[in-house]
């Protein structure tokens, strides 16, 4: 392994209970006059929009709300965004809410950056200059998951392919992010747990990428400790604000880790998100353990070193079993099947998984027989041969 490399820490963050009150000082301290507030249809009617809209022009800036977006964001979304945008004179973007909020925020302030595709700064890509600066983009995550709030790429789908795309800019990292977890109260247990397991799978994925990032792992190793030990209580304490407020941290740190690199759960879960619809936390928790094993050739030492960290005994075989164990405590299915995945569809998968971006970073050499080899175990819930 070649010890060079080169490294990003994301962007200033304030996180506790009831910083959210302070997003208009900082937008205003910005010289922000207008700002477009994006979110999704879900947390558009709850209370706290409200009030970060009354906020917002009791500082004297005036927002405009744009909610039209589905629960992963369509490109006619971010198109639609952009148009907001314009007719608003917008100086900024404040994107709020779970993954499809932020990312959507994020992509249309990108696209009102630039009058070429969108397509063209996917991350696969070498990413084409702007027409113009980007807006300032201020992020309030109401989900512990993606970590969008810290990452300068979204994900945007192409309904046309049925393939989700992950556009990639640098200048599409939030200016400030706001982590507090009252936002975070009135989420549904299953959500809680979806999206926690989706912060596990990039502090995971992250840690056993072969690539040296020191600096990264040893964000991994927390954010997966911090997982571990409030997952849980986040999802059967809904208003445990030291859980709720650990589950935040935890979501920034993975995916601030997976500045590093993400690997075949991902790039597993990325076309069935885009064919069936399913929720991408939870998608990355079904292919976990099955990818795990698949790897476990290439990475069974470092796991067994992550075990030692966070107390869990038996080495890889220990961590698997937390794992294992940890879904079943979430309800979290075994199979792909519960996902509505049908057998007919696991070849295109595995294609389209071969393609993505994040396969070259997996520490283990997946081909498109090995995808459906990995596809097939989680379809029928046995491990057996995904090692060799």
């Amino acid at each position: 392994m070649s010890l060079r490399g080169n490294w990003r820490i994301p962007t200033e963050i304030l996180a506790g209970a009831g910083r959210v009150a302070e997003l208009p000082g900082r937008v205003k301290a910005a010289g922000i006059a207008r700002v477009l507030l994006v979110t999704d249809p879900g947390v558009a009617g709850l209370p706290f929009i409200a009030g970060i809209i009354e906020s917002l022009k009791a500082a004297g800036i005036e927002p405009a709300l744009f909610k039209d977006l589905h629960p992963d964001p369509l490109h006619a979304d971010v198109m639609a965004g952009a148009a907001a945008y314009k007719a608003h004179g917008a100086e900024a973007v404040i994107a709020v809410g779970g993954g499809s909020g932020l990312d959507c925020g994020k992509s249309i302030a990108l696209a009102v950056s630039t009058s070429k595709p969108l397509w063209d700064f996917e991350i696969t890509l070498a990413g084409p200059e702007l027409d113009r600066p980007m807006p300032p983009i201020f992020a309030v995550p109401t989900t512990a998951g993606t970590g969008s709030e810290v990452g300068r790429a979204s994900v945007v789908i192409d309904p046309a392919k049925q393939r989700k795309y992950i556009l990639l800019h640098a200048q599409m990292l939030p200016r400030l992010v706001i982590l507090d977890p009252e936002l975070t109260y009135g989420l549904p247990a299953s959500i809680t747990a979806w999206t926690g397991m989706d912060a596990l799978a990039h502090s995971l994925e992250a840690y056993y990428a072969t690539f040296f990032h020191p600096v990264a792992d040893g964000i991994a190793l927390e954010g997966m400790r911090l997982v571990k030990e409030n997952l849980l209580t986040a999802v059967t304490e809904p208003r445990n604000e030291t859980a709720r407020m650990n589950m935040l941290a935890a979501a920034s740190m993975g995916a601030t880790a997976f500045q590093k690199a993400l690997g075949a759960i991902h790039a597993l879960a990325h076309p069935i998100g885009a064919r069936f619809h399913a929720h991408h936390g939870l998608t990355n928790a079904v292919l976990m353990p099955y990818v795990l094993v698949f790897n476990r050739p290439v990475c069974e030492a470092k796991i067994a070193q992550a075990a030692q960290a966070l107390g869990i005994e038996n080495g890889f075989d220990g961590f698997l079993a937390w794992v294992i164990g940890l879904r079943e405590q979430l309800n979290i299915p075994h199979t792909l099947a519960a996902l509505k995945v049908t057998p007919d569809a696991l070849e295109a998968l595995a294609e389209e998984a071969v393609l993505d971006p994040n396969t070259p970073d997996n520490p283990r050499i997946a081909d498109k027989a090995d995808y459906l080899r990995i596809l097939q175990a989680a379809m029928s819930g046995v491990f057996t041969g995904l090692e060799a």
